[in-house]
């Protein structure tokens, strides 16, 4: 098993930042990726960054992120972070902390909000 909790989430006007923290707990070690989803009202759950553990630590980004948002992670900590910069309003989502372990079970967050207004 393995527990997820987000913090970060808040209210930024169009143009600002916020960083999304995740803890995690558990069995961390059998985790095999970890990454960042939101959805926003209305949509689908869409994935945001991914990166898969081992190797090279290979990092995916949606499309509509690139070049905005970062993911990183601090193993000593077994935290995961998404740093949101130049946020737009269709930014504006739930963010879910996801973590999937080696025999493919997920793992979810409650979710942290980000509102993106002015």
């Amino acid at each position: 098993q393995v527990q997820l909790v987000e913090s970060g989430g808040g209210l930024v006007q169009p143009g600002g930042s916020l960083r999304l923290s995740c803890a995690a707990s558990g069995s961390i070690f059998s985790v095999t990726d970890m990454g960042w989803y939101r959805q926003a009202p209305g949509k689908e759950r869409e994935l945001v960054a991914l990166i898969l553990i081992g190797g090279d630590d290979n990092t995916d980004y949606a499309d509509s992120v690139k070049g905005r948002f970062t993911l990183s992670r601090d193993n000593a900590k077994n935290m995961l972070y998404l740093q949101m910069n130049s946020l737009k309003p269709e930014d504006t989502a739930v963010y879910y902390c996801c973590m999937t372990n080696y025999y493919g079970r997920a793992f979810w967050g409650k979710g942290t909000l980000v509102t993106v207004s002015s």
